[in-house]
């Protein structure tokens, strides 16, 4: 299980990785290899402020339906288009070419809530 250790983590299976006041989000290793084959990704939330916890996207695997919570209050400024047409970008590369969105973050205080790599991994009991 890849569990990079300079990311942060959320309890619903995200990753952040911050630069400055932009976030880039996407999902896990746990959670893409839970999940199954991703064969679609929808977020249509770009250009929207939205809060930490409210719900950006979706991701859709072979066996289900997965809601994507933002970890960080802000505004989306950009969705990762590559997955549009290869969604198994998630699967095969999760914290690399499989990112999801990039946030402008409008709290950088609320990095301190997320989990660091150690903590996820007791989360997921790896």
């Amino acid at each position: 299980m890849n569990i990079p250790s300079e990311l942060k983590y959320t309890k619903d299976h995200e990753w952040v990785s911050i630069e400055g006041d932009i976030a880039t989000i996407g999902i896990t290793d746990f959670a893409q290899s839970e999940l199954g084959d991703i064969v679609y990704v929808e977020v249509e939330t770009v250009d929207e402020t939205l809060e930490a916890e409210e719900i950006f996207g979706s991701v859709e695997a072979v066996k289900t339906v997965s809601d994507l919570f933002l970890p960080l209050t802000g505004e989306i400024i950009e969705f990762n288009t590559a997955l549009e047409d290869e969604p198994e970008k998630v699967n095969t590369d999760p914290y690399g070419a499989g990112w999801m969105i990039k946030l402008k973050c409008s709290d950088l205080s609320q990095v301190e809530n997320l989990m660091s790599a150690d903590a996820y991994k007791t989360l997921i009991g790896a």
